[in-house]
């Protein structure tokens, strides 16, 4: 072959849906991190180990020779392990041959379930400021997202929440899907019952799918109550309920996950996932039944480690005279650092993060990362807190000199 027949690369063009959203602008602050050596805010992973117990049941698994492919919708063991911890925890139960698969993690959950019902031109909702994942994981299945922005807080309502209005304008034919997050990134918001009341109603009034990202659902704080969508009357049969071994557990590196589905659903999403994935890690799944078998012991004692850390990150941003709405759930808060931009002549959130991350050697993510078609009015940044308590006060001498 000659070469005047060999076509240069940069005429190879990637999809046009590509151009649509960009790389993530949580793992490009954890990158900047590790450049400047800053202390890590950013990435929602602990920079804490999981217990000894899970690292002994990963290694026995992998020694038990437990390395090659696992059934394609997962582990018997696990499913069953997730059937059983559902039904205790949540209250439902699900069929474990028939209604539970097992992913690489939520995000592959996320991702199968939207194109396994998402038809190109079909509407998506998200509510906004969303975790990043979810808007190009709608372009990629061929969806039109459309956000749906929650209101900021205010002194009269000082946590981020539904606009009953809004939402109801934004529901027609056209919609497919609702993708759900409670616990939710980035803004620790617990969705009250009533707004899932409301959102259940509309998903049955205009038949549409709910996806309901559940991941941090025994992060719950301040007597607040988790609702599981699943739960809720009518929603059982038209919602798919993600989780993971992730967070929980803190073990993010692993990639377990799962979807819960009636079997109407869970045939098209096992699909997906078959041709996807194959399965997820295998040792590593059988490694899952060992968490899955804690006694409540275990997530009180993780629960209150959560709530050490969010008053340390309270008292922190309290001290800088930093404006936030209190989590009330998960590991993050969206902090306002609109004055702190102001008094440095900083024109934006993202200049101010890669700002921090330089000179104060702090990485958060900047808060335009998880808005799409409403950019706030104000300057918003995502801090995490899942890490010890020696990071957290080592990020607060970092960013002593912000007081004003």
């Amino acid at each position: 072959m000659t070469s005047a027949l060999l076509k240069p690369s940069m005429l190879i063009t990637p999809a046009g849906r590509t151009q649509r959203f960009t790389e993530s602008t949580i793992r490009e602050m954890s990158r900047l991190a590790a450049q400047y050596q800053a202390t890590n805010l950013a990435q929602g992973m602990p920079n804490f180990p999981c217990l000894d117990v899970l690292k002994q049941a990963a290694a026995d698994a992998i020694n038990a020779d437990i390395n090659q492919y696992s059934f394609t919708w997962g582990d018997a063991r696990l499913r069953e392990a997730i059937a059983a911890k559902v039904a205790t925890y949540n209250g439902l139960t699900y069929n474990p041959e028939t209604e539970i698969t097992v992913t690489c993690g939520a995000a592959e959950g996320l991702a199968g379930s939207l194109l396994a019902f998402v038809e190109p031109g079909d509407e998506v909702i998200i509510l906004e400021p969303f975790y990043e994942n979810y808007l190009p994981n709608v372009v990629l299945a061929g969806g039109i997202p459309k956000t749906v922005a929650l209101e900021a807080p205010t002194p009269e309502n000082p946590t981020w929440h539904l606009n009953e209005a809004t939402l109801r304008e934004a529901f027609n034919d056209k919609t497919k899907v609702i993708l759900l997050n409670s616990p939710h990134n980035p803004t620790g918001k617990v969705f009250t019952l009533a707004e899932m009341t409301l959102i259940a109603e509309l998903c049955q009034r205009y038949n549409v799918l709910c996806i309901s990202d559940e991941i941090y659902e025994h992060m719950v704080y301040d007597g607040e109550r988790h609702v599981c969508m699943a739960s809720l009357p009518g929603m059982r049969e038209r919602t798919i309920t993600l989780n993971s071994l992730s967070k929980t557990y803190s073990i993010t590196g692993w990639r377990v996950g799962w979807m819960l589905a009636a079997p109407a659903l869970t045939h098209a999403l096992r699909k997906v996932h078959d041709f996807m994935t194959t399965c997820a890690p295998a040792p590593l799944q059988r490694a899952g039944v060992t968490a899955l078998g804690f006694e409540q012991h275990y997530y009180d004692t993780l629960l209150a480690g959560y709530e050490e850390r969010r008053q340390a990150i309270i008292t922190m941003l309290d001290d800088l005279g930093i404006e936030f709405a209190q989590p009330q759930g998960a590991y993050y808060l969206l902090a306002d650092v609109t004055d702190v931009c102001e008094r440095q002549h900083l024109p934006n959130d993202r200049a101010f993060a890669e700002w921090l991350c330089k000179e104060h050697q702090v990485a958060v993510v900047p808060g335009s990362g998880f808005f799409h078609t409403t950019q706030p009015k104000r300057y918003y940044v995502r801090v995490c807190y899942s890490k010890t308590l020696e990071t957290l006060t080592d990020a607060g001498k970092k960013l002593a000199a912000l007081k004003a």
